[in-house]
């Protein structure tokens, strides 16, 4: 048995700023994916994550029923016989692995579920927010539900703010533009919950919620703007603001080694970096004007391309 893929997500813009009301852009990234599925011989890793299930299941049942409802007999059932989570995603990389088991979860086992095939009203896209906020919860304590909804939907979502989002189009890839997004790998594997937990501390200092306010959100806003009118060059100028401002006041979410590999690339303008998720390891998020030349510069690290346009 196995069931249909979901898809990891990259948060193009957005990170930390969500929760406090900044715009957000989460696009689906078809790399990795993941599905449930039962073996008859399953390996280690298998009953590993059949283990984490059987947690996650007993969490389930604790769920505010009027918030969504399961068939949790034929769950368990399931999770009896061995099911698990078979993904390519990797865990604490900042594209979501939790995101899509839990977006399959629903998809199999939710009753009255809202489908991608209806009309999907903002009123419809929140009440999904909703429900996989509190199913996602029991992964990093705290969650905005957009993983697993992107996963769910695999569509671009715009955050407009906390209570209003839509499905949105994003420029179309040009397999020749030299303009790309990139992920690049810091070998370091991130916890979500931690980083969260630096970010609600440093929110009680008066002048880090100014910061966030007139920096980081403004300059979010204005490059998710940018990326959706397609405004080339103002999306770059604005993107090595936010690369600026996250340097300064988000150093505990950068990895120590990235540090001036980060500096270089603002100083330069070869590259800009920024948070992938909450970050703390996992992937850094890249852009840059000429993606050859940054290849070239970042030889000694692991480079993947997202989108070239």
């Amino acid at each position: 048995m196995k069931g249909p893929l979901f898809y990891s997500k990259i948060l193009l813009f957005g990170e930390y700023g969500i929760i406090k009301d900044s715009k957000g852009l989460s696009i689906p990234y078809n790399f990795y994916n993941g599905a449930l599925k039962v073996d008859e011989h399953p390996s280690e890793i298998a009953i590993k994550s059949n283990g984490s299930l059987k947690r996650f299941v007993a969490y389930l049942e604790d769920l505010d029923s009027e918030l969504v409802q399961f068939d949790m007999e034929q769950l368990k059932q399931d999770v009896d016989k061995g099911m698990y989570f078979d993904s390519s995603i990797p865990q604490g990389y900042g594209v979501g692995s939790s995101g899509a088991l839990v977006a399959a979860i629903y998809d199999k086992y939710a009753q009255n579920k809202i489908t991608v095939l209806e009309n999907l009203t903002r009123e419809k896209l929140l009440t999904l927010k909703a429900i996989f906020s509190a199913m996602e919860s029991f992964f990093h304590g705290k969650s905005s539900g957009l993983d697993p909804l992107n996963s769910y939907l695999s569509i671009p979502i715009l955050i407009n703010s906390q209570d209003n989002i839509e499905a949105t189009g994003i420029p179309s890839q040009k397999s020749e533009g030299k303009n790309a997004v990139f992920l690049l790998d810091s070998g370091i594997i991130g916890e979500t919950a931690p980083m969260v937990s630096i970010f609600m501390e440093n929110m009680k200092q008066e002048g880090f919620r100014n910061m966030l306010k007139d920096q980081f959100i403004k300059h979010t806003d204005a490059c998710v703007d940018d990326f959706l009118n397609g405004d080339i060059k103002s999306l770059f100028k604005n993107t090595k603001r936010l690369s600026k401002v996250v340097l300064n006041n988000f150093k505990p979410m950068i990895p120590q080694e990235f540090h001036e590999l980060w500096e270089k690339g603002i100083k330069t303008n070869e590259y800009y970096l920024k948070l992938c998720g909450s970050g703390g390891g996992g992937y850094i998020l890249g852009f840059t004007e000429d993606i050859d030349k940054a290849k070239q510069v970042l030889k000694d690290y692991k480079l993947e391309v997202v989108y070239n346009f």
